[in-house]
Order: structure tokens, then sequence, then C-alpha cells
């Protein structure tokens, strides 16, 4: 009990030290020891690094989970060290409700038929959602989370510590700059027109004291000044590294995009069917006109409108009628009628297929 005391009574001394030393700082009475520029400005991009993260982060997950009590109760299970439990997507839900109500209605009329139709397609988009759900989770979420709660905080146990350092080196000056005043000002003091004996040793003896006060003041000060120059050297190691993070966020910021395009376009297509669902069905009194996918091997390149194209990113393509990219290689691309705004025909060579547009720089 004892002791706890005393480390609260000394950690509350310290405490108000600081406080004044800030006060004093602020208000120009007091020396402060200024970072270099380069450090300052890892200090900076690390802060700005840190706060557009978190934000990335929160909104991220608002985005893939928008009820806020699922959010916190997903929170609660990643404390607990738990696996969260799979969850049925609104459209599984939905599409096993209408494969559910056909079987009533009867599969053989019109309407419980659309329905085990539709059921089966909503079945397979809230399959997709589920799927680009847990992969930007894992692929995205997850190392942002790491950096927040890892990196980051040894970042800011290492800053602490090193605005400990320099307040200790700040305390180290001062006193040696009290202590050189002081000793100056006994040795100014003696009259040596005095009669006195004993005041040319009183005055000697306070010259020697401030002298070992400044020696123990300047070797507390080289100390200090080691111990700020060691912890400013391990906080900018730490900062130098903020650049692996961002390129470690640029590539899953990729995988983000790549899964989030992948669910959009089996939300769009269904796996490249178009008509997704309905094209299959018929209502009575309505007559279909027929309708297929772009066949790429029957597009003809146009004698003009075509350019060429530089590639941003490597792709793969996901069926025939896609073209897999290179980064960095050259392709001629243009486009057909009736043709998604987001692609354009591709060639390279005697290969032929659609490419996105978010992956190529187009030349002029």
């Amino acid at each position: 009990m004892d002791f706890n005391l005393k480390k609260l009574t000394s950690d509350a001394g310290v405490f108000f030290t600081r406080a004044v030393q800030f006060t004093e700082e602020k208000l120009g009475s007091a020396e402060k020891t200024e970072l270099d520029a380069h450090l300052e400005n890892l200090i900076a991009r690390a802060d700005c690094t840190k706060n557009w993260t978190e934000k990335i982060f929160r909104q991220t997950e608002v985005l893939l989970q928008p009820n806020p009590s699922a959010r916190i109760e997903e929170f609660f299970y990643e404390k607990l060290d738990k696996k969260i439990p799979s969850r049925t997507t609104n459209g599984e839900l939905l599409g096993q409700y209408m494969l559910d109500a056909a079987k009533d209605f009867g599969p053989g009329t019109p309407y419980g038929s659309t329905l085990i139709t539709v059921g089966e397609y909503q079945s397979r988009l809230g399959g997709a959602e589920r799927e680009f759900l847990q992969t930007s989770a894992i692929n995205f979420l997850t190392p942002l989370r790491n950096f927040l709660e890892g990196d980051w905080r040894t970042i800011s146990k290492e800053r602490r510590l090193l605005e400990n350092r320099r307040l200790d080196l700040d305390i180290c000056k001062a006193r040696v700059k009290k202590a050189k005043q002081a000793e100056a000002k006994a040795a100014a003091e003696p009259d040596f027109q005095e009669t006195r004996p004993r005041n040319y040793v009183l005055s000697a003896s306070a010259s020697a004291l401030w002298s070992e006060e400044v020696d123990k003041a300047e070797q507390e000060l080289r100390v200090a000044q080691t111990e700020f120059d060691r912890q400013a050297e391990v906080t900018r190691l730490l900062l130098e590294g903020i650049s692996s993070t961002h390129v470690n966020h640029l590539r899953c910021l990729h995988e983000f995009v790549e899964a989030q395009a992948t669910y959009y376009a089996q939300s769009l297509y269904d796996g490249g069917v178009s008509p997704p669902c309905l094209a299959s069905t018929s209502t009575p009194g309505i007559a279909r006109e027929p309708s297929g996918p772009l066949k790429i091997q029957d597009v003809q390149q146009p004698s003009t409108g075509h350019r060429k194209a530089k590639v941003l990113y490597d792709y793969d393509a996901h069926d025939t009628s896609e073209l897999s990219l290179l980064a960095d290689e050259l392709i001629t691309v243009y486009t057909v009628p009736g043709m998604d705004p987001d692609w354009l025909v591709g060639e390279r060579g005697n290969q032929k297929g659609k490419v996105p547009v978010t992956y190529l720089e187009l030349l002029s």
C-alpha cells in the first residue's frame, strides 16, 4: 500500500510538472526543443493516414452492415474472440419465401412458376452478396483494423515516449542554464576589499558548490540528449513505415473494388445471362422480342473511332467474351452500338474481348 501511494504521489508530481512545463511553453517563457523538419513531416503524414483510415474503416463498416445493432453484436464477438455467426442475407430470405409461396400456389401455374424463377435468382443474388461481404471484411476491413489497433498504437506509444524525452531534455537544459547563472552570480559576489577572511571562505564554498551543480546538470543533459536522439530515431523508423502501410492498403483497396465489381456483375447479369431471370418466362398476352448477349467474335473493328489505350492494372477475364489484361501493355479499343458504357472492345493481335474502362488509360 505504501509503495502504491508513493508511486501515485510521484506520478501526480510528474503530471503537475508536465502541466507547468506545457503552460510555460505555450506562454513562451520556457525553452522548447523543436523536432527536425523531416520528423515533423512524417508525424503530420502519419496523423493524416490515421484519420482518413479511421473514417474509411467506419464508413465501410456501415456500407457492409447498415444495421447498427448487428455491427455492435459483431464488435462484441470480435472482442470476445468468438466466431461471428453466419447470417442469411435479405436476398436469400426473400428467395426462400418466394420458393415456399410457389409450392402453395402451385409450381405449374404461371404465378407459381415465375415465383420459382425469381426466387432462385434472388437466392443467387443473396449468396453473391454474402460472398462479397465476407471477402470485403477479410481483404479490406481486417487490414485497416490491424493498422488502427496494432501499428498505430505502437506508433502512438513511441511518440508519447518521444514527447516525454523531449520534456526531460528541456528540463535538463533549463537546469544547466540556472546552475550557470547561479555560478556566475556567486563568482561575482565576493568583495575582495573585505578584510574579514570568513566571507572569502563562504564565497569560495558557494562557488565550488555551484560548479559541482553545473557539472552534474551538464552530465544529466548529455544523458537526456542521448535518450532523446535514440527515441527520435526509433520514432522516425516507425513513421517511415507508413509508406509500406499505404502500399498494403492500396493492394487491399484493389481487392475490395474487384470483389464489389464481381458482385455487381453477378447482380446485373446473373453469371452472364441477359435478361437475368425472366427471359425464359412469359406473361399471357405479352410477346417478348428475342435477345441475347453480345457476341464479341462477330464484332468488327470500325474504320474510325478506335484508339490506343494503356492498361493500368492486371485483369483476369471472367468468361470467353472478355479479354485478360496485363499492366502497362498497349491495346486497341473501340465501342459498338448498344454496349455498356463501362466497357470497351479491346484487341491485342488476334485476341479480342470486352475490357473494363476503369482499367485503362485512353491515349490520344
